[in-house]
C-alpha cells in the first residue's frame, strides 16, 4: 500500500469548506431570513465584536437588516437555542455569558459525540482523512509556538473535529458535533491562550493521529477525551480564577 502524505493543498480545500458560522453547511440562498441574522450576529459573538454580556438590541438589529423586529426575534430565539445568546425577562437578549457549569456540560456531551466519530474512523482509516490530519497537526505544531496564536489554534483544532467528523458516514452526529462545538469554541480560544498548553494539546494530536493510523480506537479515544478534557480544565480555571470575558 502507497504511504500515505501530508497534503497541504488537501488540507487547504477541506478547511475552506468548514465555516465557523451557524448552518455554516448550508447555501445562504437556501436560509430563511431569521436564520441569515443568527448567523451575521452569531458570528460576531464567536470572534469576539460581541462579547458575553453584550446586549442584541432588536431595533438595532431591524435597522441594520432593514427588516421588520419579527425576524430579529425569531433570529434571538435561533441564537438562544445554539446557546449564543440569552433573553432576559423584560430586559432583552444578551450574548451568553461563558461559565462553568455551561462548559462541563457541553464538554462532557461533545466527548461522548466524538467517541462515536474515533471509532468509525478508526476502523475505516480513509487515506484522505489522514493525509488532511497530518497536515493539519503539523500546523497545530506550527501554532502550538507563537506567542499570540490561541485564537488560530483553536479554529485549527475546530477545523480538524469537523473535518474528521464528515469522514464518519453519519450526517445527524455530524450535524450536532458541528453545533455544539461552535458552542464550545468561545471556551476552547479561552484555554488554549497559553503556549504551554497548546503545546500539550498539540502533542496529544500527534498521538492520536498515530492511534489513527495504526487502527487503534481505543487508544484513540483516550487521546481525543484527555485532549478536550486537559482544554475544558484550562478554561474553567481561567473562568474561575480571572472572571474572564470574551
Amino acid at each position: 500500500m502507497k504511504p500515505i502524505e501530508a497534503d497541504p493543498a488537501l488540507f487547504a480545500r477541506w478547511e475552506g469548506a468548514v465555516a465557523f458560522r451557524l448552518f455554516g453547511d448550508a447555501a445562504v440562498p437556501t436560509l430563511t431570513v431569521p436564520e441569515q441574522i443568527a448567523a451575521r450576529i452569531g458570528d460576531r459573538i464567536l470572534d469576539g465584536r460581541l462579547p458575553p454580556g453584550a446586549p442584541i438590541g432588536e431595533q438595532e438589529a431591524a435597522d441594520e437588516f432593514q427588516v421588520s423586529r419579527g425576524p430579529v426575534r425569531e433570529a434571538i430565539r435561533i441564537l438562544e437555542r445554539e446557546g449564543l445568546a440569552t433573553i432576559l425577562a423584560r430586559r432583552g437578549a444578551i450574548v451568553t455569558a461563558l461559565s462553568a457549569d455551561e462548559l462541563r456540560e457541553i464538554f462532557e456531551i461533545r466527548v461522548a459525540l466524538f467517541d462515536t466519530v474515533a471509532r468509525t474512523v478508526a476502523a475505516s482509516r480513509p487515506p484522505e482523512l489522514i493525509a488532511v490530519l497530518r497536515s493539519g497537526v503539523a500546523r497545530l505544531e506550527a501554532l502550538a509556538e507563537g506567542a499570540a496564536d490561541g485564537d488560530a489554534y483553536a479554529e485549527t483544532t475546530y477545523r480538524l473535529l469537523i473535518i474528521t467528523a464528515r469522514f464518519c458516514g453519519n450526517q445527524r452526529l455530524q450535524r450536532m458535533l458541528a453545533a455544539l462545538s461552535l458552542q464550545t469554541l468561545r471556551y476552547s480560544k479561552l484555554g488554549l491562550q497559553a503556549a504551554d498548553r497548546r503545546k500539550r494539546s498539540a502533542k496529544l494530536w500527534r498521538q492520536a493521529l498515530t492511534a489513527l493510523e495504526r487502527g487503534d480506537a481505543e487508544r484513540l479515544i483516550v487521546l481525543s477525551r484527555q485532549r478536550i478534557a486537559e482544554s475544558g480544565e484550562e478554561a474553567a480555571r481561567r473562568l474561575a480564577t480571572s472572571g474572564a470575558r470574551r
